[in-house]
Parts: structure tokens; C-alpha cells; sequence
């Protein structure tokens, strides 16, 4: 993991990274042994605090955002409570996924056994919207368990909303597990593609975010590209190689 990190987007009020997959986004005691973070990266990185506004899982990469004060924060926080930031992802996904859907599935807070021990555990399912669209589609003829051959999406996923796990979970619902999830996908499938492609990761990456700035109302679209490492895997299924292509 390389030691600067990719800053995608500066201005006097917010800094956004691209950030690696496997990287914490903050500090956890959930895992302790744990020393580099984004967010003291990125601190020590432009000499000044930052200050988180959205997240992103531990395995996903991508566009992650910060303000750079906490009235900052206040302001952007304001814009994803009222969901006029749009946020875009990329996910390679097991099967051929349907063209075009908006699944609508309310979802269970997941809540882990130690940070949220003392959280309400009984809560009812909160509302979670996923507009999917699948953008290639590509099969392998090699057999694996009762099927012939092996086939892969690539699906364009935008949240509605903001659910802890909510794109995994949702096509773990349609019966598309992302391929590299380990919570909510396909083990047997997650195998074979690293003993296939080499890749051991979340093929989960972030890669815009679009909203209207809060200060100078000109329209922000920041992008993070997809990496070498997700272009060799292009490149076996004939899908195109270029960062043009999936932007």
C-alpha cells in the first residue's frame, strides 16, 4: 500500500481521496493492530485535520470525502442527510444480472457483537433503495459446482440511501453476490476467481461522486479510477481496458 495517498479533489472546504481498498477509513478497536489510516494519513499527508463525512468499507476503494473543518463537515453532512449527493459504484458481480432495476428492500441495522453491544438490537428494517444497471456481462467455459461455466457483471450501482452494507447486501438479494465478499457473497465462486484472476479483494470500487458545491453552487464531480489491478480482470472476461470506459 503505497505511503501518499491519491487526492482526487481540493478546494478551501473539502478534500477528496481515492482511496485503497483495505485501508480503514478511521481508527477502530475493532482492530487494534491496525496503524495506517486514511484519515491520519491524509491529515499528516496535507498538514492539516480532516474531518470524515461518509464512509466506506475497509475492502471498497474509491472516492472517499472530507471536510476540512467541522462546520464543513455540518454543511456536507446536511447535503448527504438530504440525498442530493450521488454516489456511483462499480461492482463485479457472480451471474448475469438483470439490464436495469431499482430494488427496494428495507434492511436490518448489522451490528457487530462488540462496537454495538449496548445498541438497540431489535430495531426494525430501515429503508434502503439501489437503482442497479449492468453495463457488461461475460462468461468463462469452466465448470464450477453444478454449473457449466462461470459468468461475471460488471453493474452500475447508485444507493438511495445509506445502509451499512447496502449495495453487497442488495445484490446478495438478487442473487448477484459481489464476487470477493466474504460477508455477504459466494465463498466458492470468491475462490476460484482469485485462483482464476490473482485478485483477493472486494470488488466493490466508488468511483464518483456528484453534487452541487455548498458554497460556490457550481456542480462537483470527482472520480476515481478503477486501477491496473481491475483491468487485467477486463481484459480475461473482453471487456474494454481503459479508464474512459467506465467513468
Amino acid at each position: 500500500m503505497q505511503d501518499e495517498l491519491e487526492i482526487l479533489y481540493q478546494d478551501a472546504h473539502f478534500v477528496a481521496i481515492n482511496k485503497p481498498s483495505g485501508l480503514l477509513v478511521h481508527r477502530s478497536f475493532l482492530d487494534k493492530r491496525e496503524t495506517r489510516f486514511a484519515m491520519q494519513m491524509l491529515r499528516d499527508q496535507i498538514g492539516q485535520h480532516v474531518f470524515p463525512v461518509h464512509r466506506l468499507d475497509r475492502p471498497t476503494s474509491g472516492v472517499l470525502l472530507f471536510a476540512l473543518s467541522s462546520e464543513d463537515a455540518r454543511v456536507i453532512n446536511q447535503l448527504f442527510i438530504e440525498g442530493t449527493i450521488q454516489k456511483r459504484y462499480l461492482a463485479l458481480t457472480r451471474g448475469f444480472a438483470p439490464e436495469e432495476i431499482t430494488l427496494d428492500k428495507p434492511l436490518k441495522e448489522e451490528l457487530d457483537k462488540i462496537a454495538d453491544k449496548f445498541a438497540q438490537q431489535d430495531k426494525e428494517a430501515q429503508p434502503a433503495v439501489t437503482d442497479f444497471r449492468c453495463l457488461y456481462q461475460a462468461s468463462l467455459p469452466i465448470p464450477l459446482g453444478k454449473f457449466p461455466t462461470v459468468r461475471y457483471s460488471l453493474v452500475e450501482c447508485f444507493p438511495k440511501t445509506g445502509r451499512k452494507h447496502q449495495i453487497r447486501r442488495h445484490l446478495k438479494h438478487l442473487a448477484h453476490p459481489i464476487i470477493g465478499d466474504v460477508n455477504h457473497g459466494d465463498n466458492t465462486q470468491n475462490h476460484f476467481f482469485y485462483d482464476e484472476f490473482g485478485v483477493q479483494r472486494l470488488m466493490l470500487f466508488a468511483t464518483r461522486l456528484s453534487f452541487v458545491h455548498p458554497y460556490t453552487n457550481e456542480p462537483i464531480v470527482i472520480r476515481a479510477n478503477l486501477g491496473e489491478e481491475m483491468f487485467k480482470v477486463c481484459e480475461k472476461l473482453g471487456w474494454p481496458t481503459t479508464e474512459e470506459d467506465y467513468q
